[in-house]
């Protein structure tokens, strides 16, 4: 079962993420990460396409090679003001904390999958451009029936 938490956190520094995440997480079980993408304006569609292409692949890979446990995408049904708008969030059930935390060289896998690095690289950056914002946000489960 999946437990949604509604608390949009922007983390401004990369190593603010990994202690806090190391903290909540319990040794050898599943750890989530939601990531969140806010596109500029009418660039949902063209994220999306570049997402399904480019940067879902790798974590298909991830989930194959036993690194990542799951993988979905969702998007908002209806619309929330701007400050709190998102367009995507990518759900990541990782194996445990420590592999999320861990650093993973993904060029080898990149590679192999986009024999063509330019056009790779140039769509990336692409994708990119086209965000307003992206954050990411380690979650934990909450058991309702406990004391």
């Amino acid at each position: 079962m999946r437990m949604v938490q509604w608390l949009v956190v922007v983390v401004l520094l990369a190593g603010t993420t990994a202690p806090a995440a190391r903290a909540q997480a319990q040794p050898g079980q599943p750890f989530v990460v939601e990531y969140y993408y806010k596109t500029k304006w009418g660039h949902a569609d063209e994220f999306l396409r570049l997402f399904k292409k480019n940067h879902y692949p790798l974590l298909k890979k991830e989930v194959e090679m036993g690194r990542m446990v799951k993988v979905w995408m969702d998007q908002p049904r209806y619309h929330t003001t701007e400050d709190g708008r998102w367009d995507y969030r990518v759900t990541i059930v990782f194996t445990n904390a420590t592999v999320a935390n861990e650093p993973f060289d993904e060029d080898a896998l990149k590679k192999q999958l986009f024999p063509d690095q330019q056009t790779y690289e140039r769509e990336e950056q692409r994708r990119f451009e086209i965000l307003d914002a992206h954050w990411d946000l380690p979650v934990k489960g909450v058991d309702l029936g406990g004391k």
